[in-house]
C-alpha cells in the first residue's frame, strides 16, 4: 500500500504570532468583507498591511477586494467649428 500525503492537500496555516505580537493593527469597519482579512482569536486582520485605518483615511483602500472604484465620464463639449478645422488638415 502507498502512503498518501494528506499535508499537500491541506491549506497552509496562518502564522498567527506576527499577528498577536503587536505590529499588526485590527481591521476597521470598512475592511469587512474582504479577502485579505484573517480571523485569529476572534479579531481580524489585514495579511496585507499592518495599519488598515490608514489606508482608508484618503478613499477607497488600494487592497480591498470587496469595494470597486467609480468610474467617472465625463462629456467634454467641442466646437464643431473648430472640429471640422482640425479634421480637413489646416
Amino acid at each position: 500500500m502507498a502512503k498518501e500525503n494528506t499535508t499537500a492537500k491541506q491549506a497552509p496555516a496562518v502564522d498567527t504570532a506576527m499577528y498577536t505580537n503587536g505590529s499588526f493593527s485590527p481591521i476597521v469597519d470598512k475592511c469587512d468583507g474582504c479577502e485579505r482579512a484573517v480571523d485569529v482569536d476572534a479579531t481580524k486582520y489585514c495579511k496585507s498591511y499592518t495599519n488598515p485605518e490608514s489606508k482608508w483615511r484618503l478613499g477607497i483602500c488600494n487592497f480591498a477586494t470587496h469595494v470597486k472604484p467609480e468610474l467617472v465620464v465625463s462629456k467634454i463639449k467641442v466646437n464643431p467649428l473648430k472640429a471640422s478645422k482640425r479634421a480637413s488638415g489646416k
